[in-house]
């Protein structure tokens, strides 16, 4: 049987929390997922509030008792008092890989002047790999689609699932 990698995707969202409005977002992570990747893998998903100790308990849940090799989070990254998903992840992380987040504010600054606000940024706890994105279903695609090739070897590096990615859609780079 095929090892399945577990992905988290966490919506933090004080108004997709509250059934507000629909979590397009998360949904936007699992169908871009679901176009990239070819190897089988299962979603771990969930929409918190604002709340930089819920996300720390969820990011931490996913990790370590849920198994996530990758946890993918939206929302939460801009310069607002309640935006703190940046600090609780830097909380939970061992180590912080500050690239992910330079370059999805590059990509992001082709689209709007206003990217350089975003504070998105990715870490590693344990053997997983978090990933901050921005809110807008858009601007998940614009920033995924950048930094994306770098993931399935980084979890290699860590002994993490080996994700084999759909070529037609997007190439994993790994060194020869």
């Amino acid at each position: 049987m095929e090892n399945v990698a577990r992905i988290g995707i966490l919506t933090v969202s004080d108004r997709a929390s509250a059934g507000v409005y629909e979590d397009l977002s998360g949904r936007a992570i699992i169908a871009t997922l679901e176009e990239y990747l070819a190897s089988p893998w299962e979603p771990a998903y969930q929409v918190i509030p604002d709340e930089q100790p819920l996300i720390e308990a969820a990011l931490i849940d996913m990790v370590d008792r849920q198994g996530c090799a990758l946890v993918v989070t939206t929302g939460g990254t801009g310069p607002a008092p309640r935006d703190v998903t940046p600090e609780a992840t830097e909380a939970v992380c061992d180590r912080m890989m500050p690239g992910f987040g330079e370059l999805m504010r590059m990509e992001s600054l082709k689209y709007v002047p206003t990217a350089i606000l975003s504070r998105q940024t990715a870490g590693l706890r344990g053997s997983s790999l978090i990933i901050n994105l921005p809110g807008k279903p858009r601007a998940i695609r614009q920033c995924l689609d950048v930094v994306f090739p770098a993931v399935p070897y980084c979890l290699d590096l860590m002994d993490g699932p080996y994700l084999e990615c759909n070529e037609q859609v997007m190439k994993a780079f790994r060194p020869a």
